[in-house]
């Protein structure tokens, strides 16, 4: 229990401490571990658990298109991108589909993967 107690603090105040690259990176990850959670209790048929973690991460993709800044032109492709997958992952819970759960888990991790490079390039210094 104390140990719990001890991850929730660090867990909290990870996130209080966080930027907004960091946060949305945490957001990234925590879709992808719920989307591998979703397929583990597909494969389980358990059917609960299935559908708690794809409407979790159906959360998350709608957290995503609320704070999309709309004012750049390339939100238009982020909000495409985002109900592409709200529509798999929609078609996934109702169908119990494995293999829609592991095409949303493919493009969620290219996003990851894409989000660390350019939290990667934003460090790195101009070079002149």
């Amino acid at each position: 229990m104390v140990a719990n107690k001890g991850y929730a603090a660090y867990s909290s105040n990870k996130i209080a401490t966080a930027g907004p690259a960091e946060l949305t990176l945490m957001l990234y990850e925590g879709a992808i571990k719920f989307c591998n959670l979703g397929i583990t209790a597909v494969e389980e048929k358990d059917i609960s658990r299935a559908n708690e973690n794809i409407q979790k991460v159906e959360r998350i993709i709608s957290e995503f298109q609320a704070t999309l800044n709309r004012k750049y032109p390339v939100a238009k492709d982020f909000d495409a991108v985002y109900i592409y997958l709200q529509e798999r992952l929609l078609e996934a819970n109702i169908k119990k589909e494995k293999e829609i759960l592991e095409e949303v888990l493919e493009h969620l991790r290219t996003m990851r993967d894409t989000w660390k490079e350019v939290m990667r390039l934003a460090k790195k210094p101009i070079e002149e």
